[in-house]
């Protein structure tokens, strides 16, 4: 991976991860989950408004570190809209992406900002912070309401 394009995917994580999206009591939510990484000590609530199987509002709450946080952002905005078919497709997709499986270079434009998230790989202890979120929305998804641990 260039320079420049390790610097701009650092730049979206430290942005999301200073001024998040979509960090709030979502009103109307009709799923709702929490997650915690007893690791590092990150905890998320996930905040679902489901009509039919689409995905109409997210939103989470929570304290965690700057990978956590970020991507826990970047989520609310990818899977708005989506419907649960593709927002599978999407976690399949960033996971692979996180735990190394897939390569960002080899379908970029299928994760747009989420392919910031690739260098993630490289820190096996990070990649429990980046899909955090991934895997409390997976829950809500499925409307489960148990506490979502990385464990």
């Amino acid at each position: 991976m260039s320079s420049d394009l390790r610097d701009l995917y650092q730049q979206v994580i430290v942005d999301h991860s200073k001024s998040p999206r979509n960090f709030r009591i979502l009103e109307g939510a009709n799923r709702t989950v929490e997650g915690y990484n007893p690791l590092c000590g990150d905890r998320i609530t996930i905040f679902l408004k489901m009509e039919g199987d689409v995905v109409k509002d997210l939103s989470f709450q929570g304290s965690g570190c700057a990978i956590s946080t970020a991507s826990a952002s970047l989520l609310t905005e990818a899977l708005k809209g989506k419907n649960l078919s593709e927002a599978e497709a999407l976690f399949e997709s960033f996971h692979d992406l996180v735990t190394g499986l897939q390569p960002v270079h080899e379908e970029p434009e299928k994760l747009g900002k989420l392919a910031a998230f690739s260098g993630v790989c490289d820190y096996p202890t990070r990649v429990k912070c980046a899909t955090l979120a991934w895997h409390t929305l997976r829950s809500a998804l499925k409307g489960e309401e148990k506490t979502v641990s990385t464990e």
